[in-house]
């Protein structure tokens, strides 16, 4: 009995164990809770837009601009290509992806695109926004040459630089000796497009085609603050800062950009007799002519007729609407220009003198070829000489890189400025001519500069007088570089007629003609011991400073107030005033006008030097004034066997030739300079002045 009880108990437990097994490893169903009849189920709530504060800054803006637009063909070119790739020649500036392989950013080198890259992208924030961009601050240019010292403008310069240059095109003709023989080898050479950075530096990028024997405006300065891309530009519209611009350019619009013009771009560019329409314009003009020239020089030297279309590649096209056959080196220089001009619509803007050069230059070459040249006669490649750009006199230091100290306050457009706060100069870069900042107090503006007087070469201080203290300013520059002191400190010891080896020629330099305007006062042409010189030459009231004789933008002389009563009616006749029956130069003629008196007097000056220079001196020399260091010996060198006797007769020469108008500042005292280095050669030579009259 006791062993069945015992069984019963055992297999209750077992059986108790099992339930709680079982009860760990198995869950029960919940019963489902159907949707109330009543409510309808509650839908999932759409996903809100992101917060504005989670948008990349500026997504809107740059939402408008070009570089966003994924339906333009920048970004859709290659879309039917057969790898589906924009090529890596191309995706540097047509995508992100090549942008950032451009960079390195994508960990391949930097400086090459290595791959092509995936169609469908746009020019995206992270393209200018990263690291490699951050440090970027120079940029190589097709032509090979590298621009540095750069800031963010950098990003823009690296795609907005077109993909060809003037060395391109020589490159491509560097084989083909006969300049209008018809290569079948060649073909056209594209700028591409919006190369604005391009025409913004001007012959330091070499953008267009440089002719060899044309100098070209370096780059274009500005404003302070509005002269880089995204000084002018918005980063991320790329719209210009028109409101910005109406600072100066007074009611200006997006629409009446091309018609700004500043009066220091005085001269007809274009030959239309128009000289108030805008740059743009002036460009229009001389694209017109130059596509004349190259339409006429295509059918009569090439022997084949040419079109243009600026919409469809490649843009010269022959009379099958395919590309042009009848390239020639001549042809192609001027075609590529052509392009370069129409390709940066904004050329204007960017560096529109550079442009009016190229243009000029291909019109020129061209000219000589066909049968009907464009007549050039009332084109004009240069501003006057303050804002000419190309000239020597800005272009000098572009090898050296900067203005050497004792050259930036006329030289430079900051320079003068400069002088005028600290009274001296520090070496700084090369400028493209004066800025409406060298003469205007940009903190007063319009006010000019007040220089209440000016100290000379000689040490001497002048000023036009209370009142006139803005009229000093031209004085500052057009005042020589020597005088009588500076020569007398070169020749101080040394023995009349006996050459030495130490002594080098005195250049006055150019435009003296303050120091000529206040003669003795100022002392700027040698004036020998113990005779007097003529002073300040006042002219007439009115008619007493630079500004009241010349415009002082153009430079020309108020022509139209001289002949009220001089009697004449262009500048031409300037030369033939006199108001004297004075024979100064002993010719016999008492009404040439007082240049013709000095011009006798620099020929038999200039005799004299030779002559004495050979027989005396013992070395012959020869002058030309076109050519540093202007004297110079048998061998084409600089003049090396000066004597004190003859270093200041040359001195004077020179002085007489590098003020042209000398006769109209102050002829008296040129003369009587002269006169007295005449005299002085004359005590070792034959000088005949028998007929002559020292003013």
């Amino acid at each position: 009995m006791k062993k069945t009880i015992w069984l019963i108990v055992a297999l209750a437990a077992l059986a108790l164990a099992l339930t709680a097994c079982g009860a760990e490893t198995q869950q029960p169903v919940p019963t489902p809770v159907p949707c109330p009849t009543d409510t309808p189920c509650t839908e999932c709530p759409e996903a809100p837009e992101c917060p504005e504060a989670q948008k990349a800054p500026f997504q809107d803006q740059w939402a408008t601009s070009g570089h966003a637009d994924t339906t333009a063909m920048a970004f859709n070119d290659w879309n039917d290509s057969e790898d589906k790739l924009v090529p890596a020649r191309c995706a540097k500036c047509h995508s992100t992806p090549g942008y950032l392989d451009f960079l390195g950013v994508d960990g391949t080198a930097a400086g090459v695109v290595d791959n092509g890259a995936p169609i469908g992208t746009v020019i995206t924030c992270d393209a200018c926004h990263n690291a490699a961009t951050q440090e970027m601050t120079s940029v190589v240019f097709p032509s090979g040459a590298e621009i540095t010292g750069l800031g963010p403008e950098a990003r823009c310069m690296q795609c907005h630089q077109g993909r060809s240059s003037g060395p391109s095109v020589d490159r491509l003709l560097e084989k083909l000796t006969e300049p209008d023989v018809v290569s079948p080898t060649l073909g056209f050479q594209n700028i591409h497009y919006y190369a604005a950075a391009a025409t913004l530096y001007g012959k330091f990028a070499q953008g267009g085609y440089q002719y060899a024997d044309q100098m070209y405006d370096g780059r274009l300065d500005h404003v302070e603050g509005y002269n880089t891309c995204v000084g002018c530009h918005n980063s991320h519209t790329l719209e210009v800062k028109v409101d910005e611009c109406a600072q100066c350019h007074e009611g200006v619009t997006a629409e009446t950009l091309p018609n700004i013009r500043m009066v220091s771009s005085a001269m007809d560019y274009d030959g239309d007799g128009d000289v108030a329409e805008g740059i743009a314009a002036e460009i229009a003009g001389l694209q017109a002519l130059l596509l004349q020239n190259i339409q006429a020089y295509a059918n009569e030297v090439s022997g084949a007729p040419l079109s243009y279309d600026a919409a469809t590649y490649p843009y010269f096209m022959g009379a099958d609407g395919k590309a042009y056959p009848g390239w020639t080196p001549r042809l192609l220089k001027a075609a590529y220009n052509y392009q370069v001009s129409i390709k940066d619509p904004g050329a204007y803007a960017h560096g529109g003198k550079y442009i009016i050069e190229l243009l000029h230059d291909s019109i020129a070459d061209l000219n000589g070829q066909v049968a009907a040249p464009i007549d050039m006669a009332g084109l004009h490649r240069e501003d006057a000489g303050h804002f000419a750009g190309s000239a020597e006199a800005w272009r000098h230091w572009d090898e050296e890189g900067e203005v050497a100290a004792s050259c930036v306050k006329c030289h430079t457009g900051a320079g003068l400025p400069m002088y005028l706060k600290n009274g001296a100069t520090i070496a700084t870069a090369a400028s493209n001519g004066m800025l409406c900042t060298t003469c205007h107090d940009e903190a007063n503006w319009p006010a000019r500069y007040a220089a209440a007087n000016v100290t000379f070469p000689s040490g001497k201080r002048v000023t036009f007088g209370e009142g006139l203290e803005d009229a000093n300013l031209c004085l500052n520059c057009h005042q020589g570089r020597e005088s009588t002191a500076s020569v007398n400190g070169a020749v101080r010891g040394l023995e009349d007629d006996t050459p030495d080896a130490n002594l080098r020629f005195r250049n006055v330099h150019y435009f003296a003609a303050g120091a000529t305007l206040f003669g003795s006062a100022a002392q700027g042409m040698y004036e020998y011991e113990g005779l007097t010189y003529a002073g300040q030459f006042t002219h007439t009231a009115g008619f007493a400073t630079c500004v009241d004789c010349h415009n002082a933008h153009e430079l020309t002389v108020n022509v139209e107030a001289c002949g009220m009563c001089h009697g004449i009616e262009t500048a031409e006749e300037l030369a033939t005033i006199r108001m004297d029956a004075i024979d100064y130069d002993g010719d016999g003629d008492t009404t040439e006008g007082l240049a013709g008196e000095v011009a006798t007097y620099q020929e038999k000056l200039l005799a004299a030097i030779q002559d004495y220079a050979a027989n005396v001196a013992g070395a012959p020399i020869a002058y030309d004034g076109h050519v540093y260091p202007y004297f110079m010996g048998a061998d084409g060198k600089a003049y090396t066997a000066w004597t004190p006797r003859l270093l200041k007769a040359a001195y004077n020469y020179q002085y007489s030739q590098k003020d042209p108008g000398a006769f109209a500042h102050n002829a008296r005292y040129v003369l009587q300079a002269m006169y007295d280095s005449l005299a002085d050669l004359g005590t070792k030579v034959t000088v005949d002045m028998t007929a002559m009259t020292r003013p």
